[in-house]
């Protein structure tokens, strides 16, 4: 999975945690396989935002270290869900400091920033709603309504601090601001190239490879219908039911084995 050691110890002291102790995002963040489901999936659906396409495939590593690219992208989400103020703000600052270097232009010759409010916004979006689309499928806790809106309001919090002006703050907000930015997404030739990347994976071993097309079926089985459609990927909605949850819901229990759910 590209973890190379064990996460810190989770900061309990509500006096001193960035977010909840007992908050909702503790509890949607804290089940691996179905937080791996949802980022693949955010993954995909970022990828049809000229800009934010334009940035990765500019700056990012990805090709050459995704593996490496992927534990920085756990570490943060890691530190800013279960770390203290201390920790997540100084995680959150590193980032918006990478950032003032990620700069210049799209396929259309318009400019983009990683700083960029609206840009920071549309990852923001893209992740959570992703997170807790992977959550309702696949975590072993009930995501009722009540806990979708704390977990929305919960992360508006790390949404400003990276520098969102107008974050989401319930699931209903999160929804209609998803949806506000369809216009502007796109898939650009770009973006086939990391589709295709995240599509294939980096396992070599057969039961790895059997593994991660599992989760990333199930991935493209939360996407919205129009993300799949933009992104040029196949709707087939009783497979999914049928043969796909099955399978990944029998991957993310061997995982749970391997790596118990935390939910603190």
């Amino acid at each position: 999975m590209g973890l190379r050691s064990d996460p810190p110890p989770a900061c309990m002291d509500p006096a001193l945690s960035y977010l909840p102790v007992d908050g909702a995002a503790r509890l949607v963040h804290g089940d691996l396989p179905s937080m791996i489901v949802g980022g693949l999936a955010s993954l995909l659906l970022q990828i049809l935002h000229p800009g934010a396409m334009a940035g990765v495939a500019d700056h990012s590593r990805y090709r050459d270290d995704p593996l490496g690219r992927l534990e920085q992208t756990a570490t943060f989400v890691g530190t800013t869900t279960f770390g203290s103020r201390t920790d997540a703000l100084a995680a959150i600052e590193r980032v918006r400091a990478v950032h003032q270097a990620v700069r210049g232009q799209r396929d259309d010759a318009r400019p983009y920033e990683a700083n960029d409010p609206e840009l920071l916004r549309w990852v923001h979006v893209a992740e959570i709603s992703m997170f807790l689309a992977g959550a309702r499928a696949f975590s072993p806790h009930a995501i009722t309504p009540d806990i979708a809106d704390r977990y929305v309001a919960e992360m508006a919090k790390l949404a400003r601090d990276l520098g969102v002006v107008t974050p989401p703050e319930s699931e209903r907000e999160l929804l209609e601001q998803l949806e506000a930015f369809r216009p502007e997404l796109e898939m650009i030739p770009r973006g086939k190239d990391a589709r295709n990347f995240v599509l294939r994976g980096v396992a070599s071993r057969p039961l790895e490879r059997a593994a991660y097309t599992s989760l990333v079926a199930a991935a493209l089985g939360i996407l919205p219908e129009w993300a799949r459609v933009e992104l040029e990927l196949p709707t087939i909605p009783l497979v999914n039911n049928v043969v796909i949850r099955p399978a990944a819901t029998a991957v993310a229990v061997a995982l749970r084995l391997a790596i118990p759910t935390s939910s603190k």
